[in-house]
C-alpha cells in the first residue's frame, strides 16, 4: 500500500494546484495567504506527551510545565515509569493528565511501525490511549508523519473557515463537513493547512494549531 505524504513546500504548491482544480473557491484563499508553512515535527513518544500537557491550557502555562518536565528529566517512558504521582504532579501535571501519561507510557507504541500504517490505523492506536482522540491523532499524522489527506473536521477553525469559503449559513458539523469534503481527496491535508491560514486571516490570529 502507498503511503502519500508532503514532504516540503515544492509538494505542498503542488497539492495546492490540484485541489484549486478541484475546488476553484481555494484560489481567492491561495492568493489571500500564500503557501502556508507545513510546521513539520520530529513525532515519537515526546511530541505526544507534549500535546498531552498542553491539552485545554494557555501556550504559555503549556510552555511552562513542559520546560519545568525537561528540567527533571520527566519527559522519557521509563522515567516516567519510574516517577511517582506525586513527583509529576510537583512538575504541574494534574491527576488527570498523570493518568493519561502514565497510558500513553503503557500503550509503548511503536512509532516507526506508524510510518508504514495507513491513517485510520494510526488513529485506532494513537486513540487507545487515555487522553488521546481523534484530533490529537490527526494532528500527529498531519504534522510529525506528513500525511497528505488529512481534514480535520472536528476542528472550529477549519470549520469557520470552510462555512466561509463553502458560502454556507452554518457551521458545519463533522460529519456535513466529512461530506463536503470528500472531492478534495487525496489533497485534504493542503486544504486544512490553507483553511487554518484562512481562519488567522479572518480572525487576525494563528490558528494553525502545534
Amino acid at each position: 500500500m502507498s503511503i502519500n505524504t508532503i514532504e516540503n513546500t515544492q509538494a505542498l504548491d503542488e497539492h495546492i494546484a490540484a485541489l484549486i482544480a478541484i475546488e476553484p473557491k481555494f484560489a481567492s484563499v491561495y492568493r489571500q495567504v500564500g503557501t502556508p508553512s507545513l510546521r513539520h515535527n520530529a513525532g515519537g513518544f515526546e511530541q505526544l506527551m507534549r500535546a498531552m500537557v498542553g491539552q485545554q491550557l494557555s501556550v504559555a502555562a503549556a510552555a511552562s510545565i513542559w520546560q519545568r518536565l525537561i528540567d527533571a528529566g520527566l519527559t522519557a517512558p521509563q522515567a516516567i515509569d519510574e516517577a511517582t504521582d506525586e513527583t509529576l504532579r510537583t512538575q504541574g501535571l494534574s491527576k488527570q493528565k498523570t493518568r493519561y501519561v502514565r497510558s500513553l507510557v503503557e500503550h509503548n507504541i511503536d512509532f516507526k511501525a506508524l510510518r508504514m500504517m495507513p491513517d485510520e490505523s494510526v488513529i485506532k492506536t494513537l486513540t487507545a490511549v487515555t487522553g488521546i482522540g481523534r484530533w490529537t491523532a490527526e494532528m500527529y499524522l498531519l504534522f510529525s508523519l506528513k500525511r497528505a489527506d488529512i481534514l480535520a473536521v472536528d476542528d472550529l477553525a477549519i470549520k469557520v473557515a470552510a462555512m466561509e469559503i463553502l458560502e454556507l449559513t452554518e457551521r458545519p458539523t463533522p460529519k456535513q463537513l466529512t461530506s463536503l469534503t470528500q472531492d478534495w481527496s487525496p489533497h485534504r491535508s493542503a486544504a486544512s493547512l490553507l483553511l487554518w491560514s484562512y481562519y488567522g486571516l479572518l480572525r487576525n490570529k494563528t490558528a494553525i494549531p502545534l
